[in-house]
């Protein structure tokens, strides 16, 4: 008989932290699919949900399983499910749009006026099993290892910014190697762009910026990024920024290395608003400013996958640790130090 219940990290409460908790199994209904948890990895937006910032303050309403990167195998499907049946290998994509709004008629649904994020809306995958509906479920294919499965979510961001435009023989700036901007540098790589510029503060990202292929790594603390990206350019600036962090001194500084009539792709998201100069980094220089959000489902998907499937892609130092499920609290902290970059939770206790 089915089990009822399983185990899910769960912020019981609008205050800091979250606990292990024994929570029923999620129902389906006829158009749903109940993954059985395989995988999952912490993204940076679970440490906004656990340390309760003013973002999660905002958004959230307790009680919520949290979690959106996972893989697993399908449990059980709905009545009404057809593609899919039990055993198989999928993931999803977490943002479930409404199918009727003008974005999601006209192709864009990855920015959906009414979209709910499963793990932000509704209980995630830090859980032994997780709901999803049918329409959002993506099959793996079976040449793609469970540790790369597991963290889709986020290289589909990186996929769709480094992609978002020409890259092939273009010179490419990264602010911020956090996952996703060290996602894009292995990517920027593999589809021939290059030489590749990272700025990044922290020590242990810039070690792990050198082992995913960047050409060069900058410490914007101790070296004037923007001059030392000039001087390996002729002064003319890179083709391509991808600003990855959100903060205000690194997009400054993207806007200013970045060539006239260049590509800058936004995902990182500021704390707040800032200013930039407008006239001379934008409308004088000519540059092409792109706001990116999510995946473009699922185009983006099928180009990752892809890049996967060719063995382009070496992620394996981006996985820096692996525990069970009860550990969590242990990964969230080794996250927060900065001294880790992807951590898989295992729900089964092993991997």
């Amino acid at each position: 008989m089915p089990s009822t219940s399983m185990q899910a990290i769960m912020k019981p409460a609008p205050a800091p932290g979250a606990e292990l908790r024994q929570v029923p199994v999620p129902e389906i209904g006829p158009r749903d699919v109940l993954i059985r948890v395989r995988a999952a990895s912490i993204c940076g937006t679970d440490l906004h949900i656990y340390s309760w910032d003013r973002w999660a303050q905002r958004r959230l309403r307790p009680p919520l399983v949290f979690g959106h990167e996972f893989c697993g195998h399908v449990e059980r499907i709905g009545d009404e499910v057809q593609g899919l049946k039990p055993g198989e290998f999928v993931s999803a994509e977490m943002h479930v749009s409404c199918g009727l709004c003008y974005q999601c008629r006209t192709g864009q649904s990855h920015i959906c006026q009414y979209v709910r994020i499963i793990g932000i809306d509704a209980d995630g995958c830090f859980a032994e099993f997780v709901k999803i509906p049918a329409t959002n479920v993506w099959k793996i294919d079976p040449a793609i290892p469970v540790e790369y499965a597991a963290i889709l979510d986020p290289l589909g961001n990186a996929v769709h910014t480094v992609l978002a435009g020409d890259i092939a023989g273009m010179s490419v700036a990264i602010t911020g190697a956090g996952p996703i901007g060290l996602f894009s540098i292995a990517i920027a790589k593999a589809c021939g762009g290059g030489p590749v510029f990272v700025t990044e503060p922290h020590p242990y990202r810039q070690k792990l910026a050198v082992k995913m292929g960047a050409d060069h790594v900058i410490d914007p603390t101790s070296t004037d990024a923007v001059a030392e990206v000039l001087s390996h350019t002729s002064g003319t600036g890179v083709d391509v920024v991808l600003e990855m962090s959100g903060h205000p001194d690194a997009l400054r500084q993207g806007f200013q290395m970045l060539r006239r009539g260049g590509r800058i792709s936004l995902l990182g998201i500021p704390a707040k608003p800032l200013e930039i100069d407008l006239a001379n980094d934008v409308i004088f220089k000519g540059a092409i400013v792109q706001g990116i959000n999510g995946r473009r489902v699922f185009d983006t998907w099928y180009k990752m996958q892809a890049l996967l499937k060719s063995g382009a892609l070496k992620l394996d130092p981006l996985i820096t640790d692996r525990m069970p499920l009860a550990d969590f609290d242990r990964g969230i902290q080794m996250l927060l130090s900065g001294d880790a970059s992807k951590i898989l939770l295992y729900p089964n206790g092993s991997a």
